[in-house]
């Protein structure tokens, strides 16, 4: 038992405020750095010695005047994968001592190259970009700036200059139909978005027709909303007339929806319709039936590209390319 309240920790705020001087005054008298008169000094001193504070890592902050700041940008953090790999990046960040100023932007190549704007203009010690729409020439233009840059799903010629975390979906999936072609009957529908569907679902989706090609099977691609309620009603139309198919989707909200379609239609999962999500998240296994889906660990993705650009802003010269490989994972909705 205590003999009062419990006394509230006393900040350098309040030392500065009582001592009548600066917060970075305050810091030097701390960390005893020598421009500072010896009159000012007593003067925090004693008013640390009577207000009972306790130096904090924001006064040994202060006194150097140096914080690490990365940059990063990406397309939304409304996305389950983008949110897992930005909880790897900070958490990583915090360990280092950095801080994180995050810059997002839409689908649109315009407000990508703001974000640009805004992050050299910001004086970042760092970068890490995530998103679609920067071609090479403007990640490059960060470089000029003297600015290390790690990109993410992205490959950057110069490897010297630029980190590059790169998704090794592609085989997988191709694995993934081969062995379904060899053994399954039902037509295959690769989901793409109407509008701008960025460079992962291209490259996945000419895997999809590639190997469909290579053995001479039917396919089709069908074009949907990046809208959980726009697939839905779509999918609920399609399935009055189209009643079997293993449908390929972007991500597990559109792959939720024809899910639903299907079983608002009557039919069966996976007898009669199969599902696929290709960047599957924990939501995969929360759905029921359960998503069989292509994992890609975007917490592990997060922590290595911020590891990476720790090792570029010490110096570290040596190539700097990393891909990270996808899983498929089947579960209640492909028939294994």
């Amino acid at each position: 038992m205590t003999d009062g309240p419990l006394k509230e920790r006393i900040t350098i705020y309040e030392v500065a405020a009582k001592a009548g001087v600066s917060l970075a005054t305050v810091s030097r008298v701390i960390n005893n750095h020598q421009n500072v008169t010896e009159k000012t000094r007593k003067k925090v001193q004693k008013a640390i010695e009577e207000l009972g504070y306790r130096p904090s890592g924001l006064a040994k902050a202060l006194a150097t005047s140096k914080t690490t700041n990365i940059g990063v940008i990406i397309p939304s953090a409304n996305y389950v994968f983008v949110a897992n790999m930005l909880n790897g990046i900070t958490k990583t960040a915090r360990e280092y001592g950095y801080a994180i100023t995050l810059f997002v932007t839409s689908h649109e190549k315009d407000e990508a190259l703001q974000a640009i704007d805004k992050l050299i203009t910001s004086h970042v010690d760092g970068a890490i970009i995530f998103d679609d729409e920067l071609e090479e020439e403007d990640v490059m233009q960060i470089v000029g700036y003297q600015v290390p840059v790690v990109v993410v799903n992205n490959r950057i010629e110069d490897e010297k200059k630029v980190g590059c975390i790169t998704f090794g979906y592609e085989h997988t999936l191709r694995e993934m139909i081969k062995d379904y072609l060899n053994r399954g009957d039902k037509k295959m529908y690769f989901l793409t978005i109407k509008d701008n569907p960025g460079r992962l679902l291209e490259r996945l989706q000419r895997s999809f027709v590639n190997t469909h090609k290579a053995a001479n099977r039917e396919y089709d691609i069908l074009l949907t909303e990046d809208s959980y309620s726009m697939t839905y009603e779509k999918f609920t139309d399609f399935f009055k007339e189209t009643r079997r198919g293993f449908f390929v989707c972007h991500r597990d909200s559109p792959a939720a929806a024809v899910m639903n379609a299907a079983k608002e239609n009557g039919l069966r999962i996976p007898e009669d319709v199969e599902i696929l999500s290709l960047i599957g998240t924990r939501y995969a296994k929360i759905l029921r039936p359960r998503v069989s889906n292509m994992f890609l660990n975007m917490n592990e993705v997060g922590e290595t590209a911020m590891n990476m650009l720790r090792d570029m802003l010490n110096g570290e010269t040596y190539p700097r390319r990393i891909k990270i490989e996808t899983e498929f994972v089947p579960l209640d909705t492909t028939i294994n």
